[in-house]
């Protein structure tokens, strides 16, 4: 009796295979997205959310978009044993037209930073749109590494922003690049609430 085939029948592609780590070591990761797709700061929430369902604690400080009532502030500020949220900008370029007060207001920022950075009390920490400033000449990227090569060792970061520098993700342990297939504003769709921000 022959057998007969199901040409119906759907081919397994998942993985079936897996090599493991045999050693791990514990360490605190330099995480960059960048790249420009959308997803990058919505990504590091996400993470923040992850480390807050452990009850580890973050601090955000938000460059550029520091000016909006964006619903991330509105959410993590809901968490004030858990999260800190810096919101320390004063808007986009073509709105604040004035790159001696953008340097002043970025450095204030960075300021900030630093001091999440190097403080005992925060598991995670996010410096959200920090690759734009660098990119746009309001700080020097040289400074921002060589604060990051300094953190303490278990200290995780996350840094976001289109054009993260060259420098900058030569020392990262993990490095995103969101690229951008199609968005809404290519079709006459400004940024939501609630979506973007």
């Amino acid at each position: 009796m022959t057998q007969k085939i199901n040409k119906n029948k759907v081919q397994d592609k998942s993985p079936r295979k897996h090599k493991d780590i045999k050693k791990s070591i514990r360490k605190g990761l330099i995480m960059v997205h960048t790249g420009n797709g959308k997803g990058k700061s919505t990504a590091a929430f996400g993470t923040a959310l992850r480390a807050m369902g452990r009850g580890k604690k973050v601090a955000i400080v938000q460059f550029i978009k520091g000016k909006w009532q964006t619903g991330e502030s509105k959410f993590f500020k809901k968490f004030p044993d858990l999260c800190q949220m810096h919101a320390i900008g004063d808007g986009f370029t073509w709105d604040t037209q004035n790159f001696d007060a953008d340097v002043k207001t970025a450095k204030k920022a960075w300021a900030k930073c630093k001091e999440v950075l190097q403080d005992d009390e925060h598991f995670l920490v996010i410096f959200d749109e920090i690759n734009y400033v660098m990119k746009f000449n309001f700080l020097d990227p040289d400074e921002i590494i060589e604060a990051l090569k300094n953190k303490p060792p278990l200290k995780h970061v996350i840094l976001t922003g289109g054009g993260a520098p060259k420098k900058l993700i030569n020392i990262a342990d993990l490095v995103t690049e969101m690229q951008s297939i199609k968005h809404p504003y290519q079709q006459g769709i400004k940024a939501q609430p609630g979506i973007e921000y």
